[in-house]
Protein backbone atom coordinates (compact mmCIF):
# COMPACT_ATOMS: atom_id res chain seq x y z
CA UNK A 1 0.00 0.00 0.00
CA UNK A 2 1.06 3.28 -0.73
CA UNK A 3 2.20 5.25 2.68
CA UNK A 4 -0.54 8.74 3.71
CA UNK A 5 -0.26 11.43 1.00
CA UNK A 6 1.72 14.43 2.12
CA UNK A 7 0.66 16.60 0.07
CA UNK A 8 3.36 19.49 -1.40
CA UNK A 9 1.04 21.03 -4.15
CA UNK A 10 -0.68 24.24 -2.48
CA UNK A 11 -3.92 23.91 -1.82
CA UNK A 12 -6.53 26.29 -3.85
CA UNK A 13 -8.46 28.87 -2.25
CA UNK A 14 -11.34 30.59 -3.58
CA UNK A 15 -12.58 32.71 -0.98
CA UNK A 16 -11.22 35.97 0.57
CA UNK A 17 -10.30 35.91 4.21
CA UNK A 18 -13.39 38.06 4.18
CA UNK A 19 -15.60 35.41 2.31
CA UNK A 20 -14.44 33.07 4.61
CA UNK A 21 -15.42 35.40 7.83
CA UNK A 22 -18.60 36.20 5.59
CA UNK A 23 -19.35 32.11 5.43
CA UNK A 24 -18.57 31.54 8.98
CA UNK A 25 -20.89 34.26 10.58
CA UNK A 26 -23.68 33.28 8.62
CA UNK A 27 -23.43 30.27 9.63
CA UNK A 28 -23.36 31.17 12.89
CA UNK A 29 -26.47 32.85 12.34
CA UNK A 30 -28.08 29.98 11.14
CA UNK A 31 -27.53 28.10 14.57
CA UNK A 32 -28.47 30.59 16.26
CA UNK A 33 -31.49 32.19 15.03
CA UNK A 34 -32.93 29.06 12.96
CA UNK A 35 -31.97 26.23 14.63
CA UNK A 36 -31.15 22.73 14.04
CA UNK A 37 -33.19 19.72 15.07
CA UNK A 38 -31.85 16.91 16.73
CA UNK A 39 -34.33 13.89 16.80
CA UNK A 40 -32.84 12.10 19.50
CA UNK A 41 -34.41 12.36 23.14
CA UNK A 42 -30.85 11.88 24.38
CA UNK A 43 -29.00 14.41 22.25
CA UNK A 44 -31.66 17.27 23.31
CA UNK A 45 -30.66 16.30 26.90
CA UNK A 46 -26.50 16.28 25.89
CA UNK A 47 -27.78 20.23 24.34
CA UNK A 48 -29.71 21.34 27.75
CA UNK A 49 -27.01 20.21 29.81
CA UNK A 50 -24.14 21.92 28.00
CA UNK A 51 -26.56 25.56 27.75
CA UNK A 52 -28.20 24.95 24.20
CA UNK A 53 -31.87 26.48 24.18
CA UNK A 54 -33.80 23.82 23.35
CA UNK A 55 -37.28 24.12 21.99
CA UNK A 56 -38.83 20.62 21.31
CA UNK A 57 -36.31 19.05 18.95
CA UNK A 58 -35.33 22.11 17.92
CA UNK A 59 -31.74 23.76 19.12
CA UNK A 60 -30.43 26.95 18.97
CA UNK A 61 -26.85 27.17 19.64
CA UNK A 62 -24.59 30.37 20.55
CA UNK A 63 -21.65 30.42 18.22
CA UNK A 64 -19.14 31.00 21.67
CA UNK A 65 -20.53 27.54 22.56
CA UNK A 66 -20.22 26.11 19.76
CA UNK A 67 -16.80 26.99 19.11
CA UNK A 68 -15.69 26.21 22.79
CA UNK A 69 -16.66 22.92 21.93
CA UNK A 70 -15.18 23.00 17.96
CA UNK A 71 -11.65 23.89 19.84
CA UNK A 72 -11.80 20.20 21.67
CA UNK A 73 -11.23 18.14 18.43
CA UNK A 74 -7.95 16.95 17.44
CA UNK A 75 -6.55 18.98 14.34
CA UNK A 76 -5.03 15.59 13.26
CA UNK A 77 -4.31 11.73 14.88
CA UNK A 78 -3.76 8.14 13.23
CA UNK A 79 -6.73 6.13 12.12
CA UNK A 80 -5.23 2.27 12.81
CA UNK A 81 -5.71 -0.67 10.95
CA UNK A 82 -5.30 -4.29 12.26
CA UNK A 83 -1.86 -3.98 10.51
CA UNK A 84 -0.52 -1.24 11.92
CA UNK A 85 1.65 -0.82 8.65
CA UNK A 86 -1.51 0.31 6.90
CA UNK A 87 -2.18 2.39 9.79
CA UNK A 88 -3.13 6.87 8.14
CA UNK A 89 -2.81 10.41 9.55
CA UNK A 90 -5.85 12.22 9.51
CA UNK A 91 -5.33 16.06 9.24
CA UNK A 92 -3.34 18.78 8.13
CA UNK A 93 -1.39 18.27 4.96
CA UNK A 94 -2.47 14.08 4.44
CA UNK A 95 -4.82 12.60 2.32
CA UNK A 96 -6.09 9.20 2.17
CA UNK A 97 -7.96 7.55 -0.63
CA UNK A 98 -11.26 5.08 -0.08
CA UNK A 99 -13.67 3.30 -2.63
CA UNK A 100 -17.30 3.64 -3.10
CA UNK A 101 -19.71 2.63 -0.33
CA UNK A 102 -23.16 1.67 -0.31
CA UNK A 103 -24.39 1.27 -3.99
CA UNK A 104 -27.07 -1.36 -4.39
CA UNK A 105 -26.11 -2.01 -8.24
CA UNK A 106 -22.84 -4.10 -9.35
CA UNK A 107 -21.30 -4.07 -12.33
CA UNK A 108 -19.22 -7.37 -12.16
CA UNK A 109 -17.12 -8.93 -15.11
CA UNK A 110 -19.51 -9.37 -17.10
CA UNK A 111 -20.71 -5.70 -17.31
CA UNK A 112 -24.42 -6.54 -16.42
CA UNK A 113 -26.16 -3.74 -13.98
CA UNK A 114 -27.73 -6.21 -11.19
CA UNK A 115 -28.13 -6.33 -7.69
CA UNK A 116 -25.49 -6.50 -5.52
CA UNK A 117 -24.31 -9.28 -2.85
CA UNK A 118 -22.55 -10.07 -0.12
CA UNK A 119 -19.90 -11.87 -2.59
CA UNK A 120 -19.51 -8.85 -4.74
CA UNK A 121 -19.12 -6.62 -1.78
CA UNK A 122 -16.51 -9.25 -1.03
CA UNK A 123 -14.75 -9.21 -4.37
CA UNK A 124 -14.42 -5.26 -4.03
CA UNK A 125 -12.95 -5.77 -0.13
CA UNK A 126 -10.30 -8.05 -1.72
CA UNK A 127 -9.95 -5.39 -4.71
CA UNK A 128 -9.11 -2.40 -2.26
CA UNK A 129 -6.65 -4.58 -0.82
CA UNK A 130 -4.98 -5.29 -3.13
CA UNK A 131 -4.71 -2.06 -5.08
CA UNK A 132 -1.60 0.51 -3.73
CA UNK A 133 -3.67 3.79 -3.63
CA UNK A 134 -6.86 3.03 -1.78
CA UNK A 135 -6.05 3.20 1.88
CA UNK A 136 -9.56 1.92 2.95
CA UNK A 137 -10.62 -1.28 2.13
CA UNK A 138 -12.69 -2.45 5.19
CA UNK A 139 -16.33 -1.40 3.99
CA UNK A 140 -19.64 -1.76 2.48
CA UNK A 141 -18.82 -1.01 -1.02
CA UNK A 142 -21.94 -2.25 -2.33
CA UNK A 143 -25.21 -3.49 -0.63
CA UNK A 144 -25.27 -7.31 0.02
CA UNK A 145 -29.09 -7.65 -0.96
CA UNK A 146 -28.95 -11.48 -0.29
CA UNK A 147 -28.76 -10.36 3.51
CA UNK A 148 -31.46 -8.64 5.58
CA UNK A 149 -30.77 -5.90 6.44
CA UNK A 150 -30.70 -5.90 9.83
CA UNK A 151 -27.56 -8.46 9.63
CA UNK A 152 -25.96 -6.94 7.18
CA UNK A 153 -23.75 -4.88 9.02
CA UNK A 154 -22.28 -7.87 10.81
CA UNK A 155 -21.07 -9.55 7.35
CA UNK A 156 -19.67 -6.28 6.13
CA UNK A 157 -17.76 -5.86 9.15
CA UNK A 158 -16.65 -9.77 9.71
CA UNK A 159 -15.83 -9.91 6.35
CA UNK A 160 -13.78 -6.40 6.23
CA UNK A 161 -11.68 -7.55 9.29
CA UNK A 162 -11.11 -11.27 7.67
CA UNK A 163 -10.36 -10.10 4.22
CA UNK A 164 -8.57 -6.67 4.44
CA UNK A 165 -5.80 -5.28 7.24
CA UNK A 166 -6.66 -1.94 6.15
CA UNK A 167 -8.43 0.42 7.58
CA UNK A 168 -12.03 0.39 8.57
CA UNK A 169 -15.41 1.99 7.84
CA UNK A 170 -17.97 1.23 9.92
CA UNK A 171 -21.68 0.99 9.67
CA UNK A 172 -23.93 4.20 11.33
CA UNK A 173 -27.59 3.46 10.64
CA UNK A 174 -27.99 2.83 14.46
CA UNK A 175 -26.36 2.49 17.47
CA UNK A 176 -27.01 -1.05 17.55
CA UNK A 177 -25.00 -1.76 14.53
CA UNK A 178 -22.31 0.88 15.55
CA UNK A 179 -21.70 -1.59 19.08
CA UNK A 180 -21.62 -4.64 17.07
CA UNK A 181 -19.01 -3.22 14.65
CA UNK A 182 -17.05 -2.06 18.17
CA UNK A 183 -17.52 -5.43 19.50
CA UNK A 184 -16.20 -7.47 16.73
CA UNK A 185 -13.02 -5.16 16.43
CA UNK A 186 -12.39 -5.40 20.36
CA UNK A 187 -12.02 -9.06 19.51
CA UNK A 188 -9.60 -8.25 17.00
CA UNK A 189 -7.34 -5.70 18.65
CA UNK A 190 -8.43 -6.01 22.59
CA UNK A 191 -10.65 -3.68 24.39
CA UNK A 192 -8.23 -1.14 25.57
CA UNK A 193 -6.65 -0.49 22.63
CA UNK A 194 -10.26 0.29 20.51
CA UNK A 195 -11.44 2.17 23.49
CA UNK A 196 -7.98 4.14 23.25
CA UNK A 197 -7.17 4.76 19.60
CA UNK A 198 -9.08 5.70 16.71
CA UNK A 199 -9.47 2.55 14.70
CA UNK A 200 -13.28 2.82 13.07
CA UNK A 201 -14.33 5.59 10.60
CA UNK A 202 -18.05 5.91 9.17
CA UNK A 203 -20.58 8.02 6.98
CA UNK A 204 -22.89 10.28 9.31
CA UNK A 205 -24.97 11.62 7.24
CA UNK A 206 -27.47 14.46 8.06
CA UNK A 207 -30.73 15.25 6.87
CA UNK A 208 -30.39 18.65 4.98
CA UNK A 209 -31.84 21.27 5.81
CA UNK A 210 -31.15 21.46 9.31
CA UNK A 211 -31.56 17.89 10.88
CA UNK A 212 -29.76 15.20 12.15
CA UNK A 213 -32.23 12.19 13.06
CA UNK A 214 -32.26 9.44 15.57
CA UNK A 215 -30.57 6.86 13.49
CA UNK A 216 -27.35 8.82 12.66
CA UNK A 217 -27.20 9.83 16.21
CA UNK A 218 -27.92 6.78 17.92
CA UNK A 219 -24.52 5.90 15.85
CA UNK A 220 -22.84 9.22 16.65
CA UNK A 221 -23.07 8.63 20.88
CA UNK A 222 -21.78 5.15 20.24
CA UNK A 223 -18.79 5.99 18.23
CA UNK A 224 -17.92 8.71 20.22
CA UNK A 225 -18.22 6.74 23.88
CA UNK A 226 -15.12 4.60 22.11
CA UNK A 227 -13.08 7.60 21.06
CA UNK A 228 -13.87 6.60 17.33
CA UNK A 229 -13.62 9.38 14.54
CA UNK A 230 -16.83 8.85 12.45
CA UNK A 231 -17.51 11.99 9.52
CA UNK A 232 -20.02 14.44 9.91
CA UNK A 233 -21.50 15.01 6.34
CA UNK A 234 -24.70 16.77 5.45
CA UNK A 235 -25.78 15.39 2.37
CA UNK A 236 -25.72 18.21 -0.12
CA UNK A 237 -28.23 17.83 -3.40
CA UNK A 238 -27.26 21.61 -3.66
CA UNK A 239 -30.76 23.19 -5.03
CA UNK A 240 -32.64 20.92 -3.45
CA UNK A 241 -31.85 20.33 0.07
CA UNK A 242 -29.71 23.78 0.18
CA UNK A 243 -30.23 26.96 -1.72
CA UNK A 244 -29.28 27.08 -5.09
CA UNK A 245 -26.45 28.84 -4.59
CA UNK A 246 -22.78 27.37 -4.25
CA UNK A 247 -22.21 30.24 -1.09
CA UNK A 248 -25.62 29.82 0.20
CA UNK A 249 -25.03 25.90 0.11
CA UNK A 250 -21.95 25.76 2.17
CA UNK A 251 -23.24 28.59 4.47
CA UNK A 252 -25.43 25.57 5.64
CA UNK A 253 -24.02 22.55 4.88
CA UNK A 254 -20.97 24.27 6.90
CA UNK A 255 -23.16 25.08 10.10
CA UNK A 256 -24.84 21.55 10.02
CA UNK A 257 -21.64 19.95 10.22
CA UNK A 258 -20.34 21.90 12.76
CA UNK A 259 -23.44 20.91 15.18
CA UNK A 260 -22.50 17.40 14.42
CA UNK A 261 -19.01 17.66 15.18
CA UNK A 262 -19.75 19.76 18.56
CA UNK A 263 -22.46 17.03 19.42
CA UNK A 264 -19.89 14.38 19.54
CA UNK A 265 -17.66 16.63 22.07
CA UNK A 266 -20.87 16.56 23.85
CA UNK A 267 -20.85 13.12 24.38
CA UNK A 268 -16.94 12.35 25.32
CA UNK A 269 -14.68 15.55 24.78
CA UNK A 270 -11.43 15.44 23.04
CA UNK A 271 -13.11 12.08 20.68
CA UNK A 272 -11.96 12.64 17.32
CA UNK A 273 -14.15 14.03 14.81
CA UNK A 274 -13.92 14.57 10.78
CA UNK A 275 -15.78 17.57 9.55
CA UNK A 276 -17.77 16.15 6.68
CA UNK A 277 -18.81 17.29 2.91
CA UNK A 278 -20.79 14.98 0.88
CA UNK A 279 -20.87 17.09 -2.25
CA UNK A 280 -23.54 16.99 -5.14
CA UNK A 281 -25.65 19.36 -7.47
CA UNK A 282 -29.12 18.95 -8.46
CA UNK A 283 -29.57 19.16 -12.64
CA UNK A 284 -32.33 21.88 -12.71
CA UNK A 285 -33.64 20.05 -15.57
CA UNK A 286 -34.67 17.36 -14.20
CA UNK A 287 -34.22 16.99 -10.61
CA UNK A 288 -31.28 14.05 -10.92
CA UNK A 289 -27.76 14.77 -8.86
CA UNK A 290 -25.23 15.71 -10.78
CA UNK A 291 -21.54 15.94 -10.64
CA UNK A 292 -18.22 16.75 -12.54
CA UNK A 293 -18.87 20.21 -12.90
CA UNK A 294 -17.44 23.27 -12.12
CA UNK A 295 -19.99 24.17 -8.66
CA UNK A 296 -19.20 21.12 -7.24
CA UNK A 297 -15.54 22.14 -7.24
CA UNK A 298 -16.28 25.21 -5.88
CA UNK A 299 -17.31 23.84 -3.17
CA UNK A 300 -14.44 21.89 -2.75
CA UNK A 301 -12.66 24.46 -2.62
CA UNK A 302 -14.78 26.16 0.24
CA UNK A 303 -15.34 23.35 2.07
CA UNK A 304 -11.74 22.78 2.45
CA UNK A 305 -11.06 26.72 3.54
CA UNK A 306 -13.76 26.72 5.96
CA UNK A 307 -12.04 23.34 7.34
CA UNK A 308 -8.94 25.06 7.91
CA UNK A 309 -10.45 28.23 9.49
CA UNK A 310 -11.48 26.06 12.05
CA UNK A 311 -8.34 23.24 12.18
CA UNK A 312 -10.59 20.50 11.65
CA UNK A 313 -9.96 17.30 9.60
CA UNK A 314 -11.87 17.24 6.32
CA UNK A 315 -13.68 14.44 4.51
CA UNK A 316 -15.53 14.78 0.83
CA UNK A 317 -15.95 12.99 -2.11
CA UNK A 318 -13.31 11.89 -5.26
CA UNK A 319 -13.84 10.15 -8.44
CA UNK A 320 -17.70 11.14 -9.01
CA UNK A 321 -19.73 10.41 -11.89
CA UNK A 322 -23.43 10.47 -13.21
CA UNK A 323 -22.28 8.25 -16.14
CA UNK A 324 -23.71 4.77 -16.29
CA UNK A 325 -20.89 3.19 -17.85
CA UNK A 326 -16.96 3.23 -17.71
CA UNK A 327 -16.84 6.00 -20.71
CA UNK A 328 -15.97 9.41 -21.60
CA UNK A 329 -18.31 11.20 -19.40
CA UNK A 330 -17.10 9.46 -16.51
CA UNK A 331 -13.58 10.23 -16.84
CA UNK A 332 -13.90 13.90 -17.60
CA UNK A 333 -16.48 13.90 -14.31
CA UNK A 334 -13.85 11.57 -11.83
CA UNK A 335 -10.75 13.61 -12.78
CA UNK A 336 -12.27 16.58 -12.32
CA UNK A 337 -13.91 15.97 -8.94
CA UNK A 338 -10.83 14.38 -7.73
CA UNK A 339 -8.19 17.04 -8.85
CA UNK A 340 -10.18 19.55 -6.90
CA UNK A 341 -10.48 17.22 -3.93
CA UNK A 342 -6.32 17.02 -3.50
CA UNK A 343 -6.46 20.91 -4.74
CA UNK A 344 -8.92 21.56 -1.96
CA UNK A 345 -6.72 19.88 0.84
CA UNK A 346 -9.48 16.82 1.18
CA UNK A 347 -7.80 14.63 3.90
CA UNK A 348 -10.21 11.40 3.22
CA UNK A 349 -11.37 11.36 0.09
CA UNK A 350 -14.15 8.60 -0.50
CA UNK A 351 -15.74 7.40 -3.13
CA UNK A 352 -12.42 6.84 -5.12
CA UNK A 353 -12.87 3.65 -6.53
CA UNK A 354 -15.89 2.26 -8.48
CA UNK A 355 -18.40 5.36 -8.56
CA UNK A 356 -20.85 5.38 -11.16
CA UNK A 357 -24.26 6.50 -12.28
CA UNK A 358 -24.25 8.99 -9.05
CA UNK A 359 -23.15 5.82 -6.71
CA UNK A 360 -26.19 3.90 -7.62
CA UNK A 361 -23.84 1.50 -9.38
CA UNK A 362 -20.55 -0.44 -8.75
CA UNK A 363 -18.52 -1.61 -11.04
CA UNK A 364 -15.49 -3.24 -11.16
CA UNK A 365 -14.00 -2.08 -13.86
CA UNK A 366 -14.10 1.52 -12.97
CA UNK A 367 -12.71 0.07 -9.77
CA UNK A 368 -9.04 -0.93 -10.78
CA UNK A 369 -9.57 1.95 -13.78
CA UNK A 370 -9.90 4.58 -10.95
CA UNK A 371 -7.41 2.95 -8.54
CA UNK A 372 -5.00 3.29 -11.21
CA UNK A 373 -5.71 6.95 -11.66
CA UNK A 374 -5.60 7.16 -7.69
CA UNK A 375 -1.64 6.32 -8.03
CA UNK A 376 -1.17 9.17 -10.86
CA UNK A 377 -2.65 11.96 -8.37
CA UNK A 378 -1.14 10.47 -5.45
CA UNK A 379 2.31 11.24 -7.09
CA UNK A 380 1.24 14.30 -8.70
CA UNK A 381 -0.08 15.74 -5.61
CA UNK A 382 3.62 14.62 -3.77
CA UNK A 383 5.30 17.19 -6.19
CA UNK A 384 8.77 17.40 -7.28
CA UNK A 385 11.99 16.34 -5.58
CA UNK A 386 15.43 16.95 -6.63
CA UNK A 387 16.65 13.50 -5.06
CA UNK A 388 18.39 13.15 -8.55
CA UNK A 389 19.11 16.10 -10.03
CA UNK A 390 22.82 16.26 -9.67
CA UNK A 391 22.90 12.74 -11.09
CA UNK A 392 20.78 14.19 -14.05
CA UNK A 393 22.59 16.94 -14.46
CA UNK A 394 25.94 14.64 -14.99
CA UNK A 395 24.06 12.86 -17.63
CA UNK A 396 23.68 16.17 -19.29
CA UNK A 397 27.67 16.51 -19.71
CA UNK A 398 27.76 12.78 -20.32
CA UNK A 399 25.44 13.04 -23.81
CA UNK A 400 26.31 16.28 -24.96
CA UNK A 401 24.86 18.05 -28.08
CA UNK A 402 23.28 15.81 -30.66
CA UNK A 403 23.02 12.60 -28.72
CA UNK A 404 20.68 10.49 -26.99
CA UNK A 405 19.88 9.77 -23.15
CA UNK A 406 18.67 6.24 -24.00
CA UNK A 407 22.13 4.09 -23.08
CA UNK A 408 23.24 6.86 -20.30
CA UNK A 409 24.13 5.91 -17.21
CA UNK A 410 21.41 7.63 -14.94
CA UNK A 411 18.55 6.25 -17.43
CA UNK A 412 19.51 2.73 -17.01
CA UNK A 413 19.73 3.50 -13.12
CA UNK A 414 16.55 5.48 -13.11
CA UNK A 415 14.05 4.44 -15.90
CA UNK A 416 11.89 2.36 -14.25
CA UNK A 417 10.99 4.77 -11.94
CA UNK A 418 11.77 7.78 -13.80
CA UNK A 419 8.03 8.61 -14.81
CA UNK A 420 4.93 7.18 -13.84
CA UNK A 421 3.96 4.48 -16.21
CA UNK A 422 0.18 2.93 -16.11
CA UNK A 423 -0.67 -0.55 -16.70
CA UNK A 424 -4.77 0.10 -17.87
CA UNK A 425 -4.25 3.24 -19.96
CA UNK A 426 -2.57 2.36 -23.56
CA UNK A 427 0.14 4.62 -25.01
CA UNK A 428 0.93 2.02 -27.73
CA UNK A 429 1.14 2.89 -31.57
CA UNK A 430 -2.62 1.85 -33.32
CA UNK A 431 -0.94 -0.70 -35.68
CA UNK A 432 0.46 -2.54 -32.30
CA UNK A 433 -2.95 -1.69 -30.01
CA UNK A 434 -5.14 -3.45 -33.41
CA UNK A 435 -2.38 -6.40 -33.17
CA UNK A 436 -3.03 -7.06 -29.60
CA UNK A 437 -6.71 -6.53 -30.10
CA UNK A 438 -7.91 -3.68 -29.97
CA UNK A 439 -8.61 -3.41 -26.57
CA UNK A 440 -10.87 -0.63 -25.00
CA UNK A 441 -10.43 0.76 -21.50
CA UNK A 442 -13.29 -1.51 -20.01
CA UNK A 443 -11.88 -4.23 -21.47
CA UNK A 444 -7.87 -3.88 -20.26
CA UNK A 445 -9.56 -2.81 -16.58
CA UNK A 446 -11.93 -5.81 -16.69
CA UNK A 447 -8.80 -7.82 -17.19
CA UNK A 448 -6.97 -6.57 -14.27
CA UNK A 449 -9.74 -6.90 -12.15
CA UNK A 450 -9.95 -10.39 -13.00
CA UNK A 451 -6.04 -10.88 -12.32
CA UNK A 452 -6.45 -9.53 -8.76
CA UNK A 453 -8.91 -11.41 -7.55
CA UNK A 454 -7.28 -14.92 -8.66
CA UNK A 455 -4.39 -13.82 -7.35
CA UNK A 456 -5.28 -12.17 -4.02
CA UNK A 457 -4.08 -13.37 -1.14
CA UNK A 458 -5.84 -13.02 2.08
CA UNK A 459 -3.57 -11.30 5.16
CA UNK A 460 -3.09 -13.29 8.29
CA UNK A 461 -5.19 -13.34 10.85
CA UNK A 462 -4.81 -15.45 14.39
CA UNK A 463 -7.15 -19.01 13.90
CA UNK A 464 -8.23 -18.38 17.36
CA UNK A 465 -8.81 -14.47 16.83
CA UNK A 466 -10.57 -15.77 13.93
CA UNK A 467 -12.88 -18.24 14.99
CA UNK A 468 -14.15 -15.94 17.72
CA UNK A 469 -14.90 -13.16 15.64
CA UNK A 470 -17.14 -16.01 13.52
CA UNK A 471 -18.98 -17.08 16.45
CA UNK A 472 -19.90 -13.61 17.53
CA UNK A 473 -21.29 -13.33 14.11
CA UNK A 474 -23.22 -16.57 14.18
CA UNK A 475 -24.13 -15.66 17.67
CA UNK A 476 -25.67 -11.91 16.50
CA UNK A 477 -26.83 -13.30 13.58
CA UNK A 478 -29.40 -15.22 15.24
CA UNK A 479 -30.68 -12.99 17.60
CA UNK A 480 -31.52 -9.89 15.32
CA UNK A 481 -34.53 -9.95 13.24
CA UNK A 482 -35.30 -10.26 9.38
CA UNK A 483 -36.71 -6.95 9.21
CA UNK A 484 -36.09 -3.28 10.85
CA UNK A 485 -40.39 -3.06 11.26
Amino acid sequence: MLPTLVRRTPVYEVLTEEGVELIHDESMKILEQVGIEFRDREALEYWHDAGADVKGERVYIDRALLMKLIEGIPSQFTLHARNSEHSVEIGGPHSIMGPVSGSPFIRGLDNVRRYSTREDNLDCIKLSQSLPALHIAGNFHCEATDIAVPRRHLHYVSDSLRYSDKVLIGPCTSGERALDTINMMKIIMGNEFVDNNAMITGYLNGNSPLVWDHSMLDAAKVYARHHQPVFMSPFALAGANTPASTVGAIAQLNAEALAGCAFMQLVRLGTPVIYGMFLLIVDMRSGAPMTGTPDVCHLLYMAGQMARFYGLPLRSVGMHTSSKLLDAQAGYESNMVMHAALLAGVNLITHCAGWLEAGLTCSLAKYVTDAEMGEMFYAYAKGVDFDDFEDAMAAVREVGPGGHYLGAQHTIEHYKHAFFMPQIMDHKSFEQWTDEGAQDTWQRANDKARVLLESYQKPVLDEAVEEALLDYVQRRDQELPDTDY
